[in-house]
């Protein structure tokens, strides 16, 4: 009862949003919750309330089941050389979990127990390949996206949750253009929603976004307004259905300055159409609070929300964060560098 009054809440709020120029609206907040660690928490998977899981650099997981009061840090053994970009959660003891890099650095890990005990799922063995993300479409099936090998992106796919993976064929990738990849930042280059996969890129002339309808067999891409370049792109993707997604990015390397740093999309990825008023600055992270109500956008010098599906956008935070996930209304947490970890307040 309280979630379903939760939810109509969040819906009315959003249309008073709107209405009143996004004046009318208490904007939400981020509520700091310490975490004993110094990582840099770039991957992050919130199953409930109660139930986070975020991973990072020098081997780190972190899991609470309280609601981040407390964080306990389950990383698999003898990975502090890792960094751990992605994790997606299924409970609060099913997870797996993905290290980036080069050669045998890109990794697929999985917990069956908490963190307690590791089953190292895959291990990469080409030098060419460099894993960013990885989603999974329901509990058995699951992507992960390496940068182009042998001029495609390359896809990793498993049908048994996470416990073997097996490189997909190339035939049915577009050719890569000169100079794109993908960027592992949050977590979020490949996403999936309504049984459809989706991922974004940078770096070359075009900043472009992939979606595939039979679990990452075949791809179609499609250009989108972002800038592109060098270290620019798009960094993050969130779809509230099949149909309805955000893309945000901009340029690391230029954190204050992202002019046409988010789209949207209502057509399911095969065309994008600028953001009316953009965040302005890189942003790394996306999430949705609910399928109806709010979209969030983070990065390192500060949080947005939108309340109009991602055609405005609005600054709330000015903190650090690079990741950011939901659950539910308001059941929202970001990450970032220094193990800041928080939740939203709305």
């Amino acid at each position: 009862m309280w979630m379903r009054k939760a939810s109509m809440a969040a819906v009315s709020l959003g249309v008073l949003a709107v209405s009143a120029g996004f004046t009318a609206t208490p904007s939400p907040s981020w509520d700091l919750s310490p975490t004993g660690s110094t990582a840099r928490l770039r991957g992050l998977s919130v199953v409930s309330a109660g139930t986070v899981w975020a991973s990072g650099s020098q081997g780190t997981v972190l899991r609470t089941v309280n609601g981040g009061r407390t964080w306990e840090s389950v990383g698999p053994p003898d990975t502090a050389t890792l960094e751990f970009r992605d994790i997606e959660a299924f409970d609060a003891r099913r997870a797996v979990a993905l290290s980036i890099g080069t050669g045998e650095d890109s990794r697929v890990y999985r917990t069956a127990d908490g963190g307690r005990t590791w089953t190292e799922a895959f291990r990469n063995t080409d030098p060419a390949a460099f894993y960013d993300c990885l989603t999974f479409l329901d509990e058995r099936h699951g992507l992960a996206l390496s940068d182009p090998v042998d001029g495609k992106f390359r896809i990793l796919a498993t049908n048994d949750a996470g416990r073997s993976w097996s490189v997909v064929s190339p035939a049915g990738m577009p050719a890569a253009l000169p100079g794109e990849f993908a960027f592992a930042a949050s977590g979020t280059c490949l996403v999936s929603a309504g049984g459809r996969a989706y991922f974004a890129t940078g770096g070359g002339a075009t900043a472009r976004v992939f979606r595939s309808d039979d679990l990452g067999r075949t791809w179609k891409a499609t250009d989108s307004p972002i800038p592109s370049g060098p270290s620019a792109g798009i960094y993050s993707l969130a779809f509230r259905d099949r149909d309805h997604g955000v893309a945000v990015g901009g340029d690391y390397a230029v954190p204050d300055a992202a002019p046409s740093g988010a789209a949207i999309t209502g057509d399911g990825g095969r065309t994008w159409r600028p953001a009316s008023r953009e965040p302005g600055e890189y942003r790394s992270g996306a999430a949705w609070m609910t399928r109806l109500g709010p979209v969030l956008a983070v990065g390192p010098t500060g949080s947005d929300v939108s309340y109009d599906g991602g055609r405005h956008w609005s600054l709330f935070d000015s903190g650090s964060f690079d990741a950011v996930e939901c659950a539910g209304l308001a059941v929202c947490y970001a990450s970032g560098e220094q193990g800041r970890i928080a939740r939203l307040r709305f």
